[in-house]
């Protein structure tokens, strides 16, 4: 008789983020729930754009006014949120 092993899938940790703070212009320093940190830098991101309710966050008192919600990062009840991934590697574009 020949045993068939039972392939194990297993589901991704989501990641969440537990503090994020203001450090520089446009540049935030994300804690995330796992222990990792990094800096991101949104300043490309958003000079790039050329959608005007995105570029309206080259505003600094508007892009400071973030909030952690649920271990999600946004603006202004969502109106500019980035994907989990992006924001752990570091990479928004």
């Amino acid at each position: 008789m020949i045993a068939i092993e039972e392939k194990k899938t297993r589901t991704p940790k989501v990641v969440q983020i537990e503090s994020a703070r203001f450090v520089a212009p446009y540049k935030l320093h994300l804690q995330f729930d796992d222990g990792h940190k990094n800096t991101v830098d949104f300043g490309s991101f958003l000079k790039n754009s050329e959608h005007p309710s995105i570029r309206a966050y080259l505003d600094l008192k508007r892009f400071k006014n973030f909030t952690v919600e649920d271990g999600v990062l946004h603006w202004n009840d969502f109106d500019l949120v980035f994907p989990m991934a992006d924001l752990y590697e570091g990479k928004i574009s």
